[in-house]
C-alpha cells in the first residue's frame, strides 16, 4: 500500500470515528502527564518500597529504569513530530506535529511500565489478569479518546503503540532478565 493510500485510509477512518464530546475528552486526558506518571510515581514507590523491604539486591534498579523509560518519551517523540511535521486533524486548529501522539506515548508508557512492574508483586492470576485488562483499556481508550475528540489521526495513536511497543518489551526483558540472574526477590509465577 501507498503512503499516499495509507493516508487516505487514516483520513477516512478519522472521519467515520470522530465525535467531539465529553465523554472522548475525558479519556484523551487520561493520557495528559499529569494524570498517567502519577500512576506511574504510585508504582515506583510501591515498588521501591517492596523490593527495599525485603532486601532484594539493587532495590532500586527495576523503578529507575521505568522512570527512566518514561523520561526517554519526549526525547524520542518530539524529534519524531519534527521530522514529520504532519498536519493535524480538520477538528485541531491548523498546526503540525502530530505524529506520533505524545499524548498516547505518555500513557502507554506510564500505564504499562506500572503494570510490569506490579505484575510480579500480584499472587493470583485472576489479580495478573485485571491489571493487563486494566491497563490495555486505559490505553484504548486514550487511543479512541483522542481520535473521537479529533486530537489526532489512528495513525499518530497506532505510531505510539507500536513505538511503546518496543520500549515496553525491552523493558520487560530487562526486569526478566535481573529476576533469571537472581537480582530480585520476587519470582514471577506461572
Amino acid at each position: 500500500m501507498s503512503v499516499g493510500r495509507l493516508l487516505d485510509v487514516d483520513a477516512a477512518a478519522s472521519r467515520a470515528l470522530v465525535h467531539p464530546d465529553r465523554f472522548s475528552e475525558l479519556l484523551a486526558d487520561l493520557g495528559n502527564v499529569p494524570v498517567a506518571v502519577p500512576v506511574l510515581a504510585v508504582a515506583l514507590g510501591y515498588v521501591t518500597w517492596r523490593h527495599r523491604r525485603i532486601g532484594t539486591h539493587h532495590w532500586w534498579l527495576p523503578a529507575t529504569s521505568a522512570a527512566l523509560l518514561m523520561a526517554l518519551v519526549p526525547a524520542l517523540v518530539v524529534p519524531l513530530k519534527i521530522l514529520t511535521d504532519r498536519p493535524g486533524t480538520p477538528v485541531v486548529p491548523p498546526a503540525t506535529g502530530y505524529y506520533p501522539s505524545g499524548h498516547t506515548a505518555t500513557a502507554a508508557i506510564a500505564y504499562g511500565a506500572a503494570a510490569l512492574l506490579l505484575l510480579p508483586w500480584l499472587t493470583t492470576a485472576l489479580a495478573r489478569r485485571a491489571l493487563l485488562v486494566t491497563c490495555a483499556a486505559l490505553n484504548l481508550g486514550v487511543g479512541l479518546g483522542l481520535v473521537r475528540r479529533g486530537y489526532h489521526w489512528p495513525l499518530d495513536v497506532v505510531a505510539s503503540w507500536c513505538l511503546c511497543t518496543v520500549l515496553l518489551s525491552l523493558l520487560w526483558l530487562y526486569l526478566a532478565r535481573r529476576d533469571r540472574h537472581g537480582h530480585s526477590a520476587v519470582r514471577q509465577r506461572p
